[in-house]
């Protein structure tokens, strides 16, 4: 059980990571479009952003649960 529980921690540390990547390369998106008439999607990509954020804490929680 114990390497189960190891293997599920580290896929869930590299998953975490890749969502903390993901989430730093949308954020960058809307960078181009502050300002502009096209606030709309700035929103929709902070949106996003957040969504990811909320994910990314979700798996450093389960991470920590499994740990």
């Amino acid at each position: 059980m114990a390497g189960s529980t190891e293997s599920t921690a580290a896929e869930l540390a590299a998953i975490a990571d890749n969502v903390t990547q993901f989430r730093s390369r949308v954020a960058d998106l809307a960078e181009p479009y502050i300002g502009t008439e096209r606030e709309d999607v700035v929103t929709a990509i902070h949106e996003a952003e957040r969504q990811l954020r909320n994910a990314e804490r979700t798996l450093i929680r389960a991470l920590r649960v499994i740990s």
